[in-house]
């Protein structure tokens, strides 16, 4: 199988087998329920499809399902595990058609990322005392990051097309948006008004408490009982100690909207932390480090 093997077959899956996983899943609606839906997700792939293989297929499909699946409808000023509305199309030349579609979908690319740069007249991602973008108290630090990866991407589209990217309120150039990505991640790793690092053994100070099971809970090396899931709870939730597991590279949910952070496990909108946080913010670092 190629390297892209498990990715055809995912898109596929995903294609054919059409429903929200939440419907299947039904314990999970109470927690992360799909607000969106998976419409949005099957045109993000397939535009990541197109861009990794050139294969036109997955452009065409981009391009047929814009309208259908709402990826020139919606205009959104955030990007997160459910919202991926914020996408921008191919870049090659099109019959008529095909390239008002694309610019369509460069038009709602377009407005995202204005939104995070305060350049938009219409909605501005709201931004913390300390600058650090903020959409909501639960999980912020996704939003954070996946800023961080979309604005890294299009830096490298205006460095390789010689633009600059045109806004309402203004424009700025390529490095003018790296600038202002780069200050999110260092918000993230420490230079912010509490001087915490949000990246788990990042640092002399990060959070010590976070919100996870794992993490909170003793080591089978320290304890071979039997530990259940109410035991879990029950028995060190509530500690005030640290962790004994340190989950080391985790990014966890971040401070509020005036930059005070609790490390309490307990808040679990704040310590808390997930695959979804960290994901896209290791598409930083590549472009950050070259």
């Amino acid at each position: 199988m190629s390297r892209f093997g498990s990715m055809f077959k995912l898109f596929e899956l995903g294609d054919k087998c059409i429903g929200k996983y939440d419907e299947s899943v039904r314990v999970v609606k109470g927690y992360y329920p799909s607000v969106s839906g998976f419409k949005d997700e099957l045109l993000w792939a397939a535009l990541w499809l197109y861009k990794a293989t050139d294969n036109e297929a997955y452009l065409s499909y981009a391009l047929d399902k814009a309208n259908e699946f709402g990826g020139i409808t919606w205009s959104m000023n955030e990007f997160s595990w459910d919202v991926k509305f914020s996408v921008g199309g191919g870049r090659k030349a099109y019959e008529p058609a095909s390239k008002l579609v694309l610019e369509q979908y460069g038009s709602k690319a377009l407005y995202y990322l204005c939104a995070c740069l305060k350049k938009s007249n219409a909605s501005n991602v709201r931004r913390t005392p300390g600058g650090l973008l903020y959409v909501r108290q639960w999980n912020n630090m996704q939003y954070v990051s996946n800023s961080s990866f979309l604005l890294t991407v299009y830096t490298d589209h205006l460095r390789a097309s010689n633009r600059r990217l045109l806004c309402d309120c203004g424009e700025l150039g390529p490095e003018e948006v790296l600038a202002f990505t780069i200050s999110q991640v260092d918000y993230i790793l420490g230079a912010n008004p509490k001087a915490t690092s949000y990246l788990v053994r990042y640092g002399s100070r990060y959070p010590q408490r976070i919100h996870h099971r794992g993490g909170s809970i003793e080591s089978h090396g320290e304890n071979k009982g039997f530990i259940g899931c109410t035991q879990g709870y029950d028995n060190w939730f509530h500690r005030k100690g640290p962790n004994p597991n340190v989950v080391v590279g985790a990014l966890i949910g971040g401070p509020n909207e005036k930059d005070e952070f609790s490390d309490d496990r307990r808040v679990s909108c704040k310590p808390r932390l997930a695959p979804i946080i960290q994901q896209a913010l290791l598409g930083f670092w590549p472009n950050c480090m070259a």
